[in-house]
């Protein structure tokens, strides 16, 4: 490298550089806000963003018991896409991937966000059955979605084997040429300097313990380094969203379970896409090189975040079936999630009975994906008190009303 040698190198990586300007400002909390979002994730920076921008709204403080990013956001596979089957999941995922376009210039940071197209597999009559429901679904909603046969699966993914026995055929496959994926800590790190700018304070490393009610409505939140005050209060948060609620007296159908995902040691360019395989596997490749894998939850609800042998056995299984030139790639590292899931594997983005209490959760594997539609529906939430047509189906009433939102095309252990 000119002009650099190994030691200079070495002395200004380790070198604490004080003329490095902040992405974000770190406030002191303060005694009271206009509103407290919780939850310093993709969902809750974007709500903190959209209500400063979009409504002018700009005494907000979002908290966070870790960093900025730190939680799911920071804990998934990438992947965005808008082939549901549900029209109002397929209208809001679309109007997401518009808005995931145009990111990186709103923003004025790169998000890396790379439309590369979705490859599902098909393996059994039933799913060619139900793609063939969704994909006219998707074509009354403008939503690029096409079956195509096994050997143009094969010529956009080479390393795929349809040769030799195999449990379950690949009958067909769909192509999503819209969908694509993007750099997670960039998304969040963006969202919280375009927020900051706005004057929204950040403060992280600070756990809220609690929501307390005056009555019928919120008056702040519990935390570790005391009471904030607060006529509205806002839960971006996962894992955890059913706790915190619990403690403001509001009960969800939610149930929390690990999703795991991996990455294997950088290889040279092999995948263009991303691909969907039935026994809950899919993968693309990263700019580095890596395999980034992932699979459905797991079968027993847990807070952990690390997962069971037994999921990581099954998904390396079904991969090395399909792509048995993966067989002797190593596996670099290995995490889960700990993602909230409602029974109909649809979000919960709404009201709650307790006045000023909102709810953007249950997202389950779709949170990463839904960062700018939910962030933004959820400040207008936020802002109005009203839900627009976007998340309206989305409300945590339709429980209670017998209207659940069936999303089979959502990943979970349900699928």
């Amino acid at each position: 490298m000119r002009g650099y040698s190994i030691w200079s190198l070495a002395r200004n990586a380790l070198a604490a550089r004080a003329d490095w300007p902040r992405a974000w400002r770190s406030p002191p909390l303060r005694a009271r806000y206009d509103a407290v979002i919780v939850g310093a994730g993709g969902h809750g920076l974007a709500a903190a963003y959209y209500l400063a921008r979009r409504h002018g709204l700009r005494d907000v403080l979002v908290v966070d018991k870790g960093w900025v990013g730190g939680g799911n956001t920071g804990r998934n596979t990438v992947t965005i896409r808008a082939n549901y089957l549900r029209e109002e999941s397929i209208r809001f995922h679309a109007e997401g991937l518009r808005m995931w376009r145009e990111m990186s210039g709103e923003l004025g940071f790169n998000v890396m966000f790379s439309e590369r197209g979705q490859l599902d597999l098909i393996q059994t009559w039933a799913k060619l059955r139900d793609v063939k429901r969704r994909q006219s679904l998707l074509r009354l909603a403008g939503v690029p979605f096409e079956i195509v046969a096994p050997a143009e699966a094969k010529a956009r993914v080479p390393i795929l084997d349809l040769d030799g026995p195999k449990r379950l055929p690949v009958l067909a496959a769909t192509w999503h040429p819209t969908a694509g994926v993007a750099r997670h800590d960039a998304v969040a790190w963006g969202y919280a300097r375009a927020a900051d700018a706005l004057g929204v304070d950040i403060v992280q490393n600070c756990e809220v313990t609690a929501i307390r009610r005056d009555g019928g409505r919120v008056s702040g939140v519990e935390t570790t380094r005391g009471f904030v005050a607060a006529p509205k209060v806002a839960l971006a948060v996962s894992a955890h969203a059913s706790v915190l609620a619990a403690t403001a007296g509001v009960r969800l159908p939610i149930e929390t379970v690990p999703l795991q995902a991996f990455v294997s040691e950088p290889l040279k360019p092999m995948l263009s896409c991303v691909v969907n395989c039935p026994g809950q596997v899919y993968l693309s490749q990263s700019d580095k090189g890596e395999l980034v894998i992932g699979g459905g939850s797991d079968p027993v609800p847990s807070y952990a975040q690390r997962g069971e042998f037994a999921t990581l056995e099954r998904i390396v299984t079904n991969l090395v079936e399909l792509f048995p030139v993966l067989g002797r790639v190593r596996m670099l590292r290995q995490w889960a999630g700990a993602i909230d899931l409602c029974h109909d594997t649809s979000p919960i983005v709404s009201k709650t009975d307790v006045e000023g209490l909102y709810l953007d959760v249950g997202w389950g594997s779709g949170g990463f994906k839904a960062i700018p539609a939910g962030g933004a529906a959820f400040a207008d939430l936020i802002a109005t008190d009203m839900p627009g047509a976007p998340i309206a189906a989305f409300a945590l009433d339709r429980f209670a009303r017998g209207r659940p939102l069936y999303e089979t095309a959502g990943a979970s252990n349900r699928d």
